[in-house]
């Protein structure tokens, strides 16, 4: 791959990313890092057996609309942005002595990566279909066992999932972005070498002309 120092995978939540980004960060030898970790916004309100739902973001899920939702997510991402611009700037750096980043999470918005206009940077963003983001999600949160109250609350989650997935894949075809599809049962190595193939084509932030 060329001169390439940050590779910024995004995409909606549950379709892989930080899977994919792990990956591809072994191959290069590059540090890892999710977005998520920068500034936590509530996150899955589902328990796991380490984890119980604090009550707001039960209460984020559970009283405000899709429409709300997105709209709560999207700022959320935009008081972020300043954040990730300065990360991946710092990493791009040609002497900048550190080592290259695959930097990945549902903060890289479309537009805002489109802006960037920094060298040896690459992105992708991963989509899959709304059957199999809701099958991951309903698996992670052992949906058939979960009491009326709590399938709801992931209900919520899941339309903001497929919500931000519709409003993402939209951006992307009018910046003429490059999206891979992370849902068609390829393995996490396959899809970091379309990454990569797709990275490696790119000479401007996201834009290439690989064949996905």
């Amino acid at each position: 791959m060329r001169d390439v120092r940050v590779v910024l995978i995004g995409g909606t939540s549950n379709v892989g990313k930080s899977t994919v980004a792990q990956v591809v960060a072994e191959r290069l030898g590059f540090a890892y890092l999710t977005t998520d970790r920068l500034a936590r916004h509530p996150g899955r309100p589902w328990r796991t057996p380490e984890w119980e739902v604090p009550a707001h973001v039960a209460e984020h899920y559970g009283s405000l609309t899709v429409d709300e939702l997105i709209t709560s997510v999207l700022a959320h991402y935009d008081r972020l942005w300043p954040r990730i611009e300065d990360l991946i700037t710092t990493h791009a750096a040609e002497n900048g002595g550190r080592t290259g980043l695959v930097l990945e999470g549902s903060a890289l918005w479309p537009r805002r990566v489109a802006s960037l206009r920094v060298p040896r940077t690459a992105a992708v963003w991963l989509t899959a279909d709304d059957t199999v983001l809701r099958a991951r999600i309903h698996a992670a949160g052992h949906y058939e066992a979960a009491t009326g109250d709590e399938q709801h609350l992931m209900d919520k989650f899941l339309a903001r999932t497929e919500r931000y997935q519709t409003l993402m894949t939209e951006a992307l075809g009018s910046l003429g972005l490059d999206r891979i599809d992370a849902g068609d049962g390829r393995s996490a190595a396959d899809l970091a070498d379309t990454v990569l193939a797709a990275a490696a084509l790119q000479n401007m932030v996201g834009r290439s002309t690989a064949v996905q």
